[in-house]
């Protein structure tokens, strides 16, 4: 039995050769475009040398084997220019459309200097808050909502919230689950919209549990650390993936860490159910002594942007209830392996009712361009010319050849080539 013919679009051989080119040089323009993985940097960076600015670095916790306490001493530095993480985010535009006034953000971390550069007057300390020893927890609320001051390119996600500001640590920065489930409490009674709490426990605590619950009862978004920072000697790849705490409560926005490139940091914690990644590296903000700048990173820094844009997002939908703003920030993300925070999108992007998290939304119109910032684009942009270069050749050689066979049909000879024989 004769198998049956193939059936032809009557496309010529040489024209399928010219859109077979043109489909393949689509697709391998795109891989030129496609991020480098980025260098391993330190967790809590103490310099930016290579971009020109020179800044102490913010640690996240006091050693506890001191004897005494030394406080993170002032910054006599002052930041030349705006870093990644906030272009990442897009807040020049994202300003133009919200500053989350209105807003309440509580924030349990090591407490907030009430008085700090860029948050006077909207801060608010409950109980021993107002001591912030270590200096990350006003780190962080400068990313959450200071004004950056005399520098207001470095301003954080929501410079028109407040702060309500809750310890969940101890004057070195070592959290403790009691003063969380205690925090989380607070900010439940004084109603805050948002509640972040930039610090993971490893075990699960009933009270927290409770705590938790009875905060998004009451209608606040809760942002929670995806993990502690990794321990500064040997290798987080020896710790078995875990769930942490309270990011492990239902309906906890959970949050990680990212690089420029949009991958963990080498040696991060591992874990499952992040929701979100944020910025987490090479962060500029200011501190609880003095006017200067400190460069800082790690998931409480990404926590803390998380919890910025979940209060622009309050502010600029009132109406939306804890969960709806959840499902906003995960579904306006950026697609990733882990989706990346995208503030502006967050904020702006129309959301149809029937749209599930994290797909099928419409992005905002020119959204930020989510991609490596390293000095890989100047090695990009010569690959893509190459290939363009390529393919314009290949391209051109199959031209000439379709041409050349159509004009032989028509009885073209080249000159000086002579007429065949008549007989």
């Amino acid at each position: 039995m004769r198998p049956p013919e193939r059936r032809t679009t009557g496309r010529p051989r040489t024209a399928r050769l010219l859109y077979g080119a043109s489909l393949a040089a689509a697709l391998v323009v795109p891989l030129a475009f496609a991020p480098a993985q980025a260098a391993p940097v330190p967790r809590t960076p103490a310099a930016d040398g290579a971009k020109g600015q020179e800044l102490p670095g913010m640690p996240t916790a006091l050693d506890p084997r001191a004897e005494a306490v030394a406080c993170t001493p002032a910054s006599k530095e002052q930041a030349k220019k705006q870093d990644w993480s906030r272009q990442r985010l897009d807040l020049d535009r994202l300003h133009r459309h919200t500053t989350g006034s209105g807003v309440t953000v509580a924030l349990i971390s090591t407490g907030v200097d009430p008085g700090a550069e860029g948050l006077d007057g909207r801060v608010t300390a409950q109980g021993q808050a107002a001591d912030d020893c270590v200096g990350q927890g006003t780190f962080l609320a400068g990313l959450i909502a200071g004004t950056g001051g005399p520098t207001p390119r470095l301003a954080g996600v929501a410079p028109g919230a407040k702060i309500l500001a809750l310890r969940g640590t101890d004057r070195r920065g070592q959290p403790d689950p009691a003063l969380v489930t205690a925090a989380v409490r607070a900010a439940t009674t004084a109603e805050a919209d948002v509640i972040a709490v930039a610090v993971a426990l490893p075990r699960k605590d009933r009270a927290l549990t409770r705590a938790v619950a009875e905060a998004r009862k009451a209608g606040a978004v809760v942002v929670a650390a995806a993990t502690p920072e990794p321990p500064s000697r040997g290798s987080a790849e020896e710790i078995p993936s875990r769930t942490y705490w309270p990011a492990g409560e239902p309906g906890v926005l959970t949050v990680a860490d990212m690089l420029p490139a949009g991958a963990r940091p080498d040696g991060a914690l591992p874990t499952e159910g992040i929701d979100l990644a944020a910025p987490g590296a090479g962060v500029v903000s200011g501190g609880p002594r003095g006017k200067g700048h400190y460069l800082g990173g790690g998931v409480a820094v990404a926590t803390a942007f998380a919890a910025g844009a979940a209060a622009a997002v309050r502010a600029t939908h009132p109406e939306a209830s804890a969960d709806a703003v959840v499902r906003r920030l995960t579904a306006t993300a950026y697609p990733a392996d882990i989706p990346q925070l995208d503030a502006y999108a967050a904020v702006t992007t129309v959301l149809g009712d029937a749209a599930p998290p994290a797909a099928g939304a419409e992005r905002a119109a020119d959204p930020v361009a989510v991609r490596d910032t390293s000095d890989t684009d100047r090695a990009t942009g010569r690959a893509v010319l190459f290939v363009l270069l390529g393919s314009a050749g290949v391209l051109s050689l199959l031209w000439a050849g379709f041409a050349l066979t159509r004009a032989r049909a028509r009885g073209w000879r080249p000159a000086g080539a002579g007429t065949p024989d008549q007989g």
